[in-house]
């Protein structure tokens, strides 16, 4: 069963709200790809933590919405209110992009969203467009096999 905001392993309870939604996302992903669950939890809090290193939570990339709390804020806002929020995994604050089996071949969806963005026949035109997506976007681009597992998460910037 995969672990969110609000359920997680108590090893996470310590991380601050941003690094353990990094975390959570990231132990999902291994758990999908096989990963033995104390493993993936481990490589996730530790490829997390190197996250929040390499990408810091400044006021400068943070984006404020109308309430006027950055993402980060919201998110921890949220956590407290028991309340849920979509995903915002990527470094620029837009969720991140997936290329999924369609029934018009494959699409690229937003993640968060039902509706895709885009359809295409070929797996190969919709990995190149959810690049250029995720490229100007500053998000990662997730790509699904026909059976619905991660194949691939790469980040582009």
């Amino acid at each position: 069963m995969p672990w969110n905001k609000h359920d997680y392993p108590v090893s996470m309870k310590n991380l601050e709200p941003r690094v353990r939604n990094k975390a959570v996302e990231i132990a999902n992903a291994l758990l999908e790809e096989g990963y033995e669950e104390g493993r993936a939890i481990a490589i996730g809090t530790a490829q997390a933590e190197k996250w929040n290193e390499d990408h810091p939570a400044g006021e400068e990339k943070q984006s404020k919405h109308a309430s006027g709390r950055s993402d980060d804020e919201r998110d921890e806002h949220d956590e407290h209110a028991g309340k849920t929020s979509r995903s915002r995994s990527g470094r620029g604050g837009d969720a991140d992009v997936h290329v999924v089996t369609h029934e018009d071949g494959w699409a690229l969806k937003v993640e968060g969203k039902d509706k895709p963005l885009s359809t295409f026949g070929s797996k190969k035109e919709a990995m190149d467009e959810a690049e250029d997506y995720a490229s100007k976007h500053d998000v990662h681009a997730i790509v699904h096999g026909k059976d619905g597992k991660i194949e691939s998460n790469r980040s582009y910037s």
